[in-house]
């Protein structure tokens, strides 16, 4: 398994992370797709097996339950992997239990060592930006728990661009821990990321952890044109979802990735891994399995290689309409 630096930290995380978001029983929104916990020890030992040491998970998920099952699993192992956890989002009714104020920052953290059964986490991220909170109050927090040792690095998800810019400014200019990651989507049917996200984290040297990389599932080759989600799948959990997604658009997509697929004797699954695997900003792609034959198709990407063409190729049948102002600048540039 390859490792990578995460951005410009000394951390080096494996180029494949496992997901734990469908671990632990859920009566949210995950409700019915989650992985019983049996199966779910089952992938967390194959993945360490295959050479993962880096897991990530968020106190919101199966709404604590994917953190306590990874404390009881963790044990001895805790000191040999990369742990990352996230807060932001409400665990309870409370207008204190959520969002990134000091307050919840510094709670969240402490709930969520204890049901991680740690001392400290490697990779604590904000999981979405909070407009209501000032962006120094949120760094300021997240700078004095890695000052106390619990921990290790700060990282941010589901930020703009504009956001995303003012926190490193504030970091620079405060004196404080920066973040040295962004965990965003990005895949061949989501490129949105590629218009601010993407070309700000190579300007301030951030590490990108990549999050739905098989768009739920809809790039794995297990759905078909003009069929229903198969019984149990996620998109047959999320009909608004499948409704958004089930387009022309997507349909010749996955025709192009099914066909280099076949070229490379690999999966659909493999080939879109594979082309985030090829992008120079990602650091790690998180795996999201529910099961070990989940887990086993997706290992292989890690060792698959796609030549110059075929990335091209996958590149201009996933391109997006850009709009204003980047189709603007493109058709002008260079000058």
């Amino acid at each position: 398994m390859e490792h990578r630096r995460l951005g410009k930290s000394g951390l080096k995380v494996s180029s494949l992370c496992l997901g734990t978001m469908t671990f632990g029983d859920s009566t949210g929104f995950m409700k019915g797709v989650t992985s019983p916990d049996l199966e779910a020890r089952k992938v967390l030992d194959r993945a360490i097996d295959a050479g993962i040491d880096f897991l990530d998970t968020a106190n919101m998920y199966s709404e604590g339950n994917s953190e306590k099952l990874l404390g009881e699993w963790l044990g001895t192992r805790r000191k040999d992997l990369i742990l990352a956890t996230k807060c932001r989002f409400p665990m309870g009714p409370s207008p204190h239990e959520q969002g990134l104020s000091r307050r919840h920052i510094i709670q969240a953290c402490e709930d969520s060592l204890r049901r991680l059964r740690t001392d400290w986490v490697d990779l604590y991220q904000v999981h979405m930006q909070d407009s209501e909170v000032e962006i120094e109050e949120t760094l300021r927090a997240l700078d004095d728990l890695i000052r106390d040792g619990k921990v290790r690095y700060g990282g941010c998800s589901n930020y703009t661009g504009y956001r995303l810019t003012e926190a490193m400014w504030t970091s620079d200019k405060r004196d404080l821990h920066r973040f040295e990651s962004v965990q965003l989507q990005w895949n061949l049917l989501e490129r949105g990321a590629e218009r601010e996200m993407i070309p700000a984290c190579r300007a301030f040297g951030l590490g990108v952890m990549v999050w739905s990389p098989l768009a739920r599932g809809m790039l794995s080759g297990k759905y078909r044109r003009d069929m229903q989600p198969p019984t149990g799948s996620r998109m047959a959990e999320w009909k608004d979802a499948w409704r958004r997604i089930n387009t022309d658009r997507t349909w010749a997509l996955l025709d192009s990735v099914a066909a280099i697929a076949k070229e490379v004797g690999s999966t659909p699954a493999g080939v879109a891994l594979a082309w985030l695997l090829h992008k120079s900003e990602v650091s790690s792609v998180i795996l999201g399995a529910r099961d070990l034959a989940q887990l086993e198709d997706n290992l292989k990407a890690a060792q698959l290689k796609l030549s110059p063409a075929q990335m091209q190729a996958l590149d201009k049948a996933s391109e997006p309409a850009w709009g204003y102002p980047y189709d603007f600048i493109a058709y002008r540039e260079p000058w």
